[in-house]
């Protein structure tokens, strides 16, 4: 499967962006779809995940309340509402798909396809 994200830019702290990642050459419903971003000098890291029906999500702490993960499989297509923006949310962030639901869903090695990546700046 071949993964598309898109929906980064610039927004002021406080502001909303919502990124979204298509998949291509697959069924996104048999995927396990997580959220990741790296930033500057830092290790790539884990923000989001959500299970294939959409039933369940997960985040990481430092965004937990201000992001929300969702899917659309109809539509091949996983989203990341971002909310309440900080300047520390500034990364390059990635979409994920993981063939299997594993209790290390926040582990980079757990996912088997990665897309490009869409950068977001977040300014103070």
């Amino acid at each position: 499967v071949q993964l598309q994200a898109c929906g980064g830019g610039l927004v002021q702290a406080g502001g909303s962006l919502r990124l979204s990642c298509a998949a291509s050459g697959g069924t996104l419903s048999s995927y396990f779809m997580g959220w990741f971003r790296q930033a500057p000098g830092k290790e790539r890291e884990f923000v989001a995940a959500i299970r294939r029906s959409g039933s369940t999500t997960y985040y990481a702490d430092s965004v937990k309340g201000r992001f929300t993960i969702s899917r659309d499989n109809a539509k091949n297509t996983v989203y990341l509402q971002m909310n309440s923006l900080k300047p520390e949310d500034t990364a390059v962030y990635y979409c994920a798909a993981s063939r299997y639901y594993s209790n290390s869903y926040y582990a980079i090695d757990q996912y088997d396809y990665w897309g490009q990546g869409t950068q977001v700046t977040v300014s103070s």
